[in-house]
């Protein structure tokens, strides 16, 4: 089984994730943060990751803490439970399309951590969300992932429709990089034989 749960303890955040790379998309989340909680729902289901998040986080400040450190911690809870990559596909890329929005994610479990973020949002808030943060949350996942990461809002007039293809695009992009390729059972997909 390829999972794995992890804590982080601050005096800022104190996180719990729990995933399985080779669940059903279950999901139970809980960051104080709801909008965050709605874009983790879409990894978990669009990944068929199953997926427990709790955060007890300052939001009383704001909620910048919570988001990057959501980010570090899933990261974190990524690069333990895929181990050392064997057999895995180990590149995935999806396009989603919501209404007039599109976005690309392309995902690379290189072991070098890299964020190429181009997401030029129509609003600088969803409801009371500041999108800044996103590129805080998925700064921390690949620093701690180790993974390289490409993510292009390519089309878009709602805030909240560019956000929701993003993170339904990282999700297949995920479940895609992470399957099992039977013809590399037991073998590192590098050339280097390490990753």
């Amino acid at each position: 089984m390829r999972t794995a749960e992890v804590s982080r303890d601050t005096q800022e955040t104190k996180i719990r994730v729990a995933i399985n790379l080779d669940g059903t998309g279950k999901q139970d989340i809980n960051t104080g943060v709801p909008f965050l909680d709605h874009m983790l729902d879409q990894i978990a289901r669009h990944g068929l990751i199953d997926l427990e998040v709790y955060c007890d986080g300052d939001t009383h400040i704001d909620d910048h803490h919570t988001v990057e450190d959501v980010g570090i911690t899933l990261g974190q809870a990524f690069a333990k439970a895929v181990g050392d990559k064997k057999g895995i596909v180990r590149y995935g890329h999806s396009y989603v399309p919501l209404d007039e929005a599109l976005s690309r994610v392309v995902i690379d479990f290189s072991g070098r951590p890299g964020l190429y973020y181009h997401i030029p949002f129509t609003r600088a808030l969803i409801g009371r969300f500041d999108v800044d943060l996103f590129q805080e949350f998925f700064q921390g996942f690949v620093n701690h992932a180790a993974v390289t990461l490409h993510i292009d809002n390519l089309k878009g007039i709602n805030s909240h429709h560019q956000a929701e293809t993003v993170f339904k695009a990282f999700g297949r992009a995920l479940r895609m990089a992470l399957a099992e390729d039977p013809r590399m059972a037991g073998v590192i997909p590098s050339t280097k034989g390490v990753l």
